[in-house]
């Protein structure tokens, strides 16, 4: 009898130990961990990727800029033109 409530105890200890192990997280690195430091070729390809598209929304950005201050500048031009030909020559009417 001492034998059988031995063996039962050393089976419900390697169950309970065995289900412990698998509730601790310290054992999978987290997403930050594992794009930090990785030497994944596909991590660094999309690290890569990543850093390329930032580059060209800063110039897309730029360009932006730089086309609606060129816009404006072409709308006043523009609305000016259309100001003197409608009140500037009176003149024909």
């Amino acid at each position: 009898m001492k034998l059988m409530t031995l063996i039962l105890t050393g089976a419900v200890v390697a169950c309970a130990s065995t289900a412990w192990a698998q509730n601790e997280s310290t054992t999978t690195p987290t997403a930050h961990e594992t794009q930090v430091g990785s030497n994944d070729a596909i991590v660094k390809m999309r690290q890569e990727e990543a850093a390329a598209n930032r580059v060209y929304e800063k110039k897309v950005a730029a360009a932006k800029k730089t086309y609606d201050h060129k816009k404006a500048e072409a709308k006043k031009e523009r609305d000016a033109a259309i100001a003197a030909a409608r009140y500037g020559s009176g003149t024909n009417q």
